[in-house]
C-alpha cells in the first residue's frame, strides 16, 4: 500500500505538482525563519533593542501637513497614521488628476488639429523622458518663488496664493450637515441603480435617455435641497492677514502642490499614450458605421469608441496608478510629510528601529497596491466582453 502511495506521488502529475509546491513553500518559510532568528541574534549581540514598543512612545516632532490632529506629544503610532493619510491623500488626488489630464491629452493626440496634436506630442515626449523627481523639485521650486505673504495674489477676494501655500476659506460644519452628506451618498447610490434601469429600458425599447444629465442633476440638486431644508448648516472661516501670516481658513502647502503637480503631470503622459493606443485599437469600421448612422462625433466617442477602448486601457492604467502611489515616497525630497518622510524617516532616526519601521512601511505600500489592483481588476472584468456560457 505504501508502494502504491509513493508510486502515485511520483507518477501522478497533480500529486507530484502539489508535493513540489509544498516543498518550495516549506523551504521558503524555513529560510525566512532562519533569517529572522539570525537578525534577532545579531541585534541582541550588539545591544540593539528590537520590537514594536516604540510605537507608544512620544514622537517628539511636529508634522505640518496633517489630516488629523497631531502634536509632538503624540506617539510614533499616530505619526504613522498621519503619514499614511498623507500618502493616501496624494495618491487619490494624483490618480484623479492624472486620469483627467491623461484622457484629454490622449484624445487630443488623435485630433485632426495640427497645433493641438503637436502640443500634446511635445508634452508627452518631454514629460516621459524627464525623471519624475526632477519634475517634482521643479514645480516645488516654482511654487517657492511665488509672492510672499504681504504680496499675496488675491483670487475672488477670499483666496490667496503665496510661497507658503494656497490659503482658502475652511468649512465649519453645524448640526444637520450630516443629513446633507447622507443625502449626497444616497443620491449617488440611487443614480447607480437608475443608470442600470435606464440602460435596460434602452435595450428593450431602443429609446435613448439622457442618463448623464439626469444623474448629474440628482447628485447636484439633492444635497442642495437638503442644505436649505436643514437651515444651511455650513459656514466658512475666511483667512485674514494678521502680522506676517494669515489667520483662520485653511492652507494647501507648496509641498503637497509640488507633489500633486509632479506626480499627476508625469503619470498623465503615460496614461495619455495608453488612452491613445486603446482608441486606436478600436476598428475604424466602428467609427465609419456610426457616422453612417448619423451619430455626432461626441456620441461616437462616448458611446462607441471609449467603451470598447476601455478593455485595452484598464490593465496598463492599473500599473500607472500603482506607480503613482509608490512614487509618492519621493516626497521626502521636498519635505512632504508622507509615510516615508515622517514615520520612515524621522521616527526611524529617533528610535533606531530600522527593521521594524521599514517592515511596516513596506507592508503598508504592499497593502495599498494590492487594494488598488483588486478594485481595478474588478472594474476590468466589468468592462470585458461577456462570452456565452
Amino acid at each position: 500500500m505504501q508502494t502504491n502511495f509513493f508510486r502515485k506521488i511520483i507518477f501522478d502529475e497533480k500529486s507530484r505538482s502539489l508535493l513540489i509546491q509544498t516543498l518550495v513553500i516549506g523551504i521558503f518559510a524555513l529560510f525566512i525563519y532562519l533569517i529572522t532568528q539570525q537578525t534577532a541574534y545579531n541585534l541582541e549581540k550588539r545591544g540593539i533593542s528590537s520590537g514594536f514598543d516604540f510605537l507608544h512612545i512620544s514622537a517628539g516632532y511636529d508634522i505640518s501637513i496633517r489630516l488629523i490632529p497631531f502634536t509632538s506629544e503624540d506617539t510614533h503610532l499616530r505619526a504613522y497614521f498621519v503619514g499614511l493619510l498623507n500618502t493616501l491623500m496624494i495618491a487619490v488626488c494624483g490618480c484623479f488628476l492624472a486620469t483627467i489630464i491623461g484622457f484629454l491629452v490622449g484624445i487630443i493626440r488623435l485630433s485632426s488639429n495640427w497645433l493641438f496634436r503637436n502640443i500634446a506630442y511635445v508634452y508627452v515626449e518631454f514629460t516621459r523622458n524627464v525623471p519624475v523627481l526632477v519634475q517634482i523639485i521643479l514645480y516645488y521650486s516654482i511654487l517657492l518663488n511665488l509672492p510672499k505673504i504681504k504680496q499675496a495674489i488675491v483670487i475672488f477676494d477670499n483666496f490667496y496664493l503665496t510661497n507658503r501655500g494656497f490659503f482658502s476659506p475652511s468649512p465649519i460644519f453645524k448640526d444637520g450637515f450630516s443629513i446633507v452628506a447622507w443625502s449626497l451618498v444616497i443620491a449617488i447610490i440611487f443614480t447607480f441603480f437608475l443608470k442600470r434601469f435606464l440602460k435596460k429600458k434602452q435595450e428593450e425599447t431602443g429609446k435613448q435617455y439622457p442618463t448623464f444629465m439626469i444623474n448629474s442633476a440628482i447628485i447636484i440638486f439633492t444635497p442642495i435641497i437638503f442644505y436649505y431644508i436643514m437651515g444651511m448648516p455650513l459656514e466658512f472661516d475666511s483667512p485674514v492677514l494678521k502680522g506676517f501670516n494669515f489667520k483662520g481658513g485653511m492652507v494647501i502647502r507648496p509641498e503637497f502642490l509640488g507633489m500633486l503637480f509632479g506626480l499627476s503631470i508625469y503619470t498623465a503622459a503615460f496614461i495619455s499614450e495608453t488612452v491613445r493606443s486603446g482608441i486606436i485599437s478600436v476598428s475604424k469600421g466602428q467609427r465609419e458605421a456610426s457616422q453612417a448612422l448619423g451619430l455626432k462625433s461626441n456620441f461616437i466617442m462616448r458611446l462607441i469608441i471609449i467603451p470598447q477602448a476601455l478593455r485595452v486601457i484598464i490593465p496598463p492604467l492599473t500599473s500607472q496608478y500603482l506607480n503613482l502611489t509608490k512614487n509618492s515616497s519621493l516626497g521626502i525630497a521636498i519635505g512632504y510629510a508622507d509615510l516615508v518622510h515622517g514615520f520612515g524617516g524621522i521616527s526611524l532616526n529617533q528610535t533606531g528601529r530600522a527593521i521594524e519601521i521599514m517592515m511596516m512601511v513596506m507592508l503598508t505600500y504592499l497593502t495599498i497596491s494590492l487594494t488598488i489592483s483588486f478594485f481595478m481588476n474588478l472594474y476590468n472584468k466589468s468592462v470585458q466582453f461577456k462570452g456565452n456560457a
